[in-house]
């Protein structure tokens, strides 16, 4: 059988059939249009082994003699027998190619048991690989894990991955790769605050412009794993798989299962080419949020009411807060947890997804119809999967309540723990997703609602259904209620928050149009969270919001410059009582609000660049034009960040990497400047470069190479500086 190839935006897959089973054997840079005969990649047998070439499959299996671990886990359970079947003997028995997608099928007819496997290398050089097995025999097959596995080479000596909590998600770690597996496991029931967005191997010392990187993602919002396995031999594997809880899975004859997608890019220029690769594939999906440049709605500046009012709902006060929003130049005003029945405090009323009667009179319309006759959209938030004790539905509904027991906590079940004095409900219950599903639609359907914003507050623990683990049914259940409602309701728009950033993965960025990156609002927190989020996320989609001049979060104090700065890089908002900015902070924060406005259809459309900058105390990061910038036009912003005082008198010359080195740009400061309010706060220096003031000219190779002078900034602000095409 001739081998596979595909090939897109510097990236080939080769898969050969030499062994009689599906092998990867390359995946990385673009080989070219013509192989040579592979029989060449022949391995040598050493002593002490197998007596035969053992190949790293497309599923490595012990039928093969690989030693590590295997991507097909499962048994047969046959006359009250279990364990049967236990190491399938997956041979290929098709193999072709639409387009650029692979289409192989392996079996094992003993066993009883197929697999399909699709490997698509989308046009903006983002693989996308899935397995579905099937229970081809006449008696039950319990599945254990089926993962999705791919092969890095072996210059790939560094891991990066990253770890994280509450109000700090998203944190990078290294580690060497060295012999055994290092795997990162998730058991939320969600994705989780400490789940690694994205797995990626590479080269001694790989940055952000340097190096060649092998990253994945598994696109999954429930339990799961993500690792890699190196072996004795020196070959390393890196994927992911759903973590399937005892018995969850279990294939009746003729059944499938199909794994979440694993999502992987190669790049031989650092991170930022792995971003490449996986914001072109989200800007090409036929749903996705695409800027008015791009044909499509700008994304509107949000102001959301948590941090201004928290659950002191007020029909005057929010009317007051909508008129300074709309004055502001805000687009979309959300009102966030506090309008249902019963909520007062975070101890009831979840699940009762009625407007409260006590509160709102005349329902919400009142203050909806304020919000939208000033040009604003209006935004409700909703936690729909979960429920507290003190509610209605909890009442008349104890079944609905997840817990490990068979019986409901009424009937001597046994409840999990609280979190944040709430439960889960159980959405694969059909009655309790269509109560859901209904109450939302009504929500819906009742009022002039563009807006959801979508929380999920809990780790989904001790998660049973009848007695039985059910975190992959309530994983597909919740996505069912999604794409119910979208199909219902397909103008609205849907923000994935779950105390944050806990459920931030492709699984729910297929069924939603933003992503809260945190709970935290302080910009220093933010910095690291919003770079590290946008490894894989596209700043269109990921919520960015100025609060107030204290974090509600951490007690820090920053400038305005520093929050708008930081909140910039994302889809822009503020989450803070705005009523009580005067004077010349209201009107540098109208600039901010202006300058965003302007600006954002080259923040959502263009190329992220993240510079190698030598002090660690500074970052530098920017949004370049993706195509050809027009004389006179913007063609990138950039910001230079300090987090911390620097170990130098002064940062020196910084370079500019990303900009079409053979074009002259206009160089300038453009936040804060002289007369901003925070201008004193920001530098520290007798006598700024000279360039600050003026702006200066210089075409990107100079500005790549050699650089400019930076001014010396005071810890925890920042600068923003706009390059104009000449």
């Amino acid at each position: 059988m001739d081998p596979l190839h595909l090939r897109s935006a510097g990236t080939s897959l080769v898969i050969s059939f030499n062994s009689g089973e599906a092998e990867i054997i390359h995946w990385g840079a673009d080989l070219g249009s013509a192989l040579p005969d592979l029989a060449i990649l022949g391995e040598p047998i050493p002593h002490s082994a197998i007596d035969a070439t053992v190949p790293a499959g497309l599923l490595p299996q012990a039928s093969s003699s690989w030693r590590g671990r295997p991507g097909l886990r499962g048994h047969r359970i046959a006359d009250g027998v279990s364990g049967l079947d236990f190491s399938p003997r997956l041979r290929t028995v098709s193999a072709r190619t639409e387009g650029n997608t692979a289409l192989i099928g392996q079996a094992d007819p003993d066993a009883a048991i197929s697999v399909e496997s699709t490997l698509t290398l989308h046009d903006g050089g983002l693989l996308e690989l899935r397995h579905t097995v099937t229970n081809d025999g006449t008696t039950p097959y319990q599945l254990d894990e089926l993962a999705t596995v791919l092969p890095v080479a072996p210059d790939a000596v560094e891991l990066l991955d990253l770890t994280g909590r509450w109000c700090r998600e998203n944190h990078p770690q290294r580690r060497a790769i060295q012999q055994g597996t290092w795997v990162r496991t998730g058991r939320h029931g969600r994705t989780g605050h400490d789940s690694s967005l994205l797995l990626a191997a590479g080269t001694a010392g790989f940055g952000n412009r340097h190096g060649k990187v092998w990253a994945t993602h598994l696109a999954w919002s429930g339990n799961h794993e993500q690792f890699t396995d190196t072996l004795g031999d020196g070959r390393t594997m890196i994927g992911g798989s759903e973590l399937l809880g005892p018995a969850e899975v279990i294939l009746e004859p003729g059944a499938s299962y199909t794994t979440p997608a694993l999502f992987a890019a190669y790049s031989d220029r650092g991170l930022d080419g792995i971003s490449e690769a996986f914001y072109s594939w989200f800007r090409s999906r036929p749903h996705h949020v695409l800027p008015a440049a791009g044909g499509g709605k700008p994304r509107p500046v949000v102001l959301n009411t948590w941090e201004a009012v928290y659950f002191d709902h007020n029909l005057s006060t929010l009317i007051e807060l909508a008129d300074s929003a709309a004055e502001l130049g805000v687009e979309r005003f959300v009102l966030d947890d506090g309008w249902f029945r019963g909520r007062r405090d975070d101890h009831a009323g979840l699940g009762d997804w009625y407007v409260d009667e006590s509160l709102w009179p005349e329902g919400l319309t009142p203050l909806i119809e304020a919000v939208t006759s000033r040009g604003m959209e209006f935004g409700l938030w909703v936690e729909p999967e979960m429920v507290n004790l003190d509610s209605d539905v909890a009442r008349a509904h104890p079944d609905w309540i997840v817990g490990p027991a068979a019986v409901s906590y009424k009937d001597g079940g046994r409840l999990p723990l609280e979190w944040r004095n709430q439960h889960i409900i159980d959405l694969v219950n059909p009655e309790a997703w269509q109560y859901i599903h209904d109450r939302i639609d009504a929500l819906l359907s009742e009022n002039n609602i563009s807006y959801l914003k979508w929380d999920q507050n809990r780790d989904l623990l001790e998660h049973g259904h009848g007695g039985r683990a059910s975190v992959h049914e309530q994983t597909l259940a919740a996505y069912r209620l999604f794409d119910a409602l979208k199909k219902g309701h397909p103008g609205v728009e849907i923000e994935s928050c779950s105390s944050g950033g806990a459920r931030v993965d492709l699984g729910i960025l297929e069924r939603t149009d933003r992503i809260w990156a945190s709970d935290c609002n302080d910009a220093l927190e933010r910095q690291t969270i919003q770079r590290w989020t946008g490894l894989v996320v596209p700043p269109e989609l990921v919520g960015g919001h100025i609060g107030p001049t204290t974090s509600h979060t951490t007690a820090r104090t920053h400038d305005l410059s520093f929050r708008a700065i930081t909140a910039l890089f994302g889809h822009f908002g503020m989450e803070w009582d705005v009523r009580q900015v005067a004077g010349a902070e209201r009107e540098e924060l109208k600039r901010f609000i202006a300058l965003f406005k302007e600006h954002r259809d080259l923040i959502h459309s263009g190329r992220m660049v993240r510079a190698d900058v030598p002090d660690e105390s500074l970052m530098l990061h920017g949004v370049v034009a993706a195509g050809p910038a027009q004389a006179g036009t913007t063609a990138a912003l950039f910001a230079l960040v300090s987090t911390r005082t620097t170990f130098a008198e002064q940062p020196g010359k910084v370079t500019i990497p990303g900009l079409d080195r053979d074009r002259t740009y206009r160089v300038e400061a453009i936040s804060p400047t002289p007369g901003d309010t925070d201008y004193a706060h920001t530098y520290t220096q007798v006598q700024p470069p000279a360039w600050l003031a003026d702006g200066a000219v210089a075409n990107g190779r100079f500005l790549a190479e050699v650089g400019v002078p930076m001014p010396i900034l005071n810890p925890e602000h920042a600068l923003l500086v706009r390059f104009t095409a000449l």
